[in-house]
């Protein structure tokens, strides 16, 4: 088994913490191998930026995407510059308010995570309901690692911003894979 997850954003927007925290969800609290890239523009905040996350069960030869099986968005510069690899069977996840123009062809899970975040009074964890969202969506992801990942990764005092964000995202998840 080999999936190949891009996340896509701004800078600014935690989408290389997204990244950081789905690897560190397989390969230290999960029974996968993970490895993580990133690449964003010369722009230290509001460029298009992205988060790639190869999970394995077996060793990692190449460190990049060569497809993608899960693509995440939460900006539109973003879904439009990093679309490209996006196969008929990949999976689509995008936050429409953010990403209005999403048309594929096909359907697209869409899951309002910067709503979520700006509900529980701080955009600043949009990516964390972005990483619920994934978890609840992707069949890949287990709950239980992905939240002791979000624990390990964010600062102790907003633990508890971050593990709602988490949760919410993870209802808003499930909900969007029921439709």
């Amino acid at each position: 088994m080999k999936r190949e997850i891009r996340i896509a954003g701004f800078g600014g927007q935690g989408v290389i913490l997204a990244g950081f925290i789905v690897g560190k969800a397989a390969c230290v609290f999960g029974p996968y191998n993970a490895v993580q890239s990133q690449s964003y523009g010369p722009e230290a905040r509001g460029g298009a930026a992205r988060s790639e996350v190869i999970i394995s069960d077996e060793p990692i030869g190449y460190p990049r995407p060569t497809g993608v099986d899960l693509f995440v968005a939460i900006a539109q510069e973003a879904f439009d510059t990093y679309k490209g690899d996006v196969r008929p069977d990949t999976v689509v996840i995008v936050d429409p308010d953010l990403v209005p123009k999403h048309d594929l062809g096909r359907p697209v899970f869409e899951v309002r995570v910067q709503k979520i975040a700006e509900d529980l009074g701080n955009k600043i964890v949009t990516n964390i309901a972005m990483v619920g969202a994934m978890t609840g969506i992707y069949d890949l992801f287990d709950e239980d690692a992905m939240r002791k990942a979000v624990l390990d990764s964010v600062p102790k005092r907003f633990a508890e911003l971050n593990v709602n964000a988490f949760k919410k995202g993870y209802e808003a998840g499930k909900d969007a894979l029921s439709r």
